[in-house]
């Protein structure tokens, strides 16, 4: 089953600056879109960022202008990076795929693991 590697969590200090990176653990036959998602303590998981096979990208409002989803087609890997960072940013950050690991298979939208992100002074 593919599983979705995250790295770049940690801890920073409100103002600084964290970069996600996430990569299927074996090769996808087609990626129709990637993105990020988070989930703080007590709330509903959310949408950050996402990125379509075409270029395109989608922001949540609270992070537009500060976060920048980019992707590396030849690793299938997406990232995420985040800059001035603000307490309120802290929560668990899940890697999405959605795609076709192989040609016959049905369309689906994989998650990693999460990676604890966590903005505190």
């Amino acid at each position: 089953q593919v599983q979705l590697v995250e790295s770049g969590g940690g801890l920073v200090q409100p103002g600084g600056s964290l970069k996600l990176s996430c990569a299927p653990s074996e090769s996808i036959f087609s990626i129709y879109a990637m993105g990020w998602y988070r989930q703080a303590p007590g709330k509903q998981r959310e949408l950050v960022a996402s990125i379509a096979s075409s270029g395109s990208t989608n922001y949540a409002d609270s992070v537009r202008g500060r976060f920048t989803i980019s992707r590396d087609n030849a690793k299938n890997t997406v990232y995420l990076q985040m800059n001035s960072l603000k307490p309120e940013d802290t929560a668990v950050y899940y890697c999405s795929l959605d795609g076709r690991v192989r040609l016959l298979a049905t369309p689906r939208t994989y998650w990693g693991q999460g990676t604890q992100v966590t903005v505190s002074s």
